[in-house]
């Protein structure tokens, strides 16, 4: 909660006129506590979580010829009912594991420093720290994500996720609650590290699950602006690790592809990629064989 209770306070303290983002900021959270603004995490998680992945719904209910030829696994087609279904799970394993994580994370958020109060950080502060969560997140996350396709990890727990061998947007966090939880340890990792502001948080998040959907979303566009960002593997690199499921030793790394280069975990795609290419255009090629 901001310790100022009039905009003018708030502009004494500082020593000059707030921004127009700022005075957004203070009427928006002068009055609510830091938990309840830590809790907005949970909210987005929910809300982006079922609208980001609707467009993908209506266009595999489509089945437009024009819109098939991005679909990277096109003989592969799911009904409502059954994306519907992945849906009320995933939102399920929302309230009953990361609900109670919330609660036992909000202390750890207070003792490293993520901050409600003004100012706010300039947009370049913002932009580099960003960059550090997404690179942490990634390096992390590939350990994590590796460690979960030894036998054991597997069987226990991540073979729940490679229930979809053609991953549709819905799918992103679907997952048994353990993986849930340790691999959401990784995102936590940047903000550890690098403390900012409560926005630049919640905007990392966000931009967290919108990755997510889309590396899952079953589509691979030219046009996504996310083909801009370098080394980005994007939803073809990581449905081929779908595609392949246990059997993949490939493609561990959630946004770049810098990992799997540097340590030889990309082999299999990259000796494959033909393969698969084919494979879009001609269901009728036979399916992966990783070595």
């Amino acid at each position: 909660m901001l310790p100022y209770h009039t905009l003018q306070e708030a502009e004494i303290s500082l020593g000059r006129n707030l921004t127009f983002a700022e005075t957004l900021w203070f009427k928006y959270s002068a009055q609510k506590s830091d938990y309840i603004l830590y809790c907005h995490n949970t909210l987005f998680l929910f809300i982006f979580y079922t609208l980001f992945p609707i467009p993908f719904v209506i266009l595999e209910l489509l089945g437009s010829k024009k819109i098939d030829k991005y679909k990277l696994q096109p003989k592969f087609k799911n009904s409502f009912s059954d994306m519907m279904e992945c849906y009320k799970k995933v939102m399920w394993t929302f309230v009953y594991a990361v609900g109670p994580l919330q609660v036992l994370s909000y202390p750890v958020i207070k003792w490293i420093g993520i901050r409600t109060s003004l100012p706010l950080p300039s947009g370049t502060e913002v932009f580099w720290q960003l960059v550090v969560y997404v690179v942490v997140e990634d390096y992390a996350n590939y350990w994590l994500h590796r460690l979960m396709h030894s036998p054991w990890g597997y069987n226990k727990i991540h073979r729940v996720h490679h229930e979809y061998t053609a991953p549709i947007g819905f799918a992103a966090p679907y997952a048994h609650w353990a993986e849930i939880i340790v691999l959401g340890l990784a995102s936590f990792l940047g903000p550890l590290m690098v403390p900012g502001h409560m926005l630049t948080f919640w905007l990392w998040f966000i931009l967290r699950q919108l990755e997510a959907i889309e590396t899952h979303s079953g589509y691979e566009f030219p046009w996504s602006p996310s083909k801009l960002i370098p080394f980005y593997g994007g939803a073809v690199y990581h449905d081929y690790h779908h595609y392949v499921g246990g059997k993949s030793q490939s493609n561990f790394a959630s946004v770049f592809t810098y990992c799997d280069y540097i340590y030889g975990t990309d082999k299999g795609y990259r000796y494959q990629k033909n393969v698969f290419e084919k494979l879009r255009k001609d269901p009728k090629v036979c399916v992966y064989n990783e070595h």
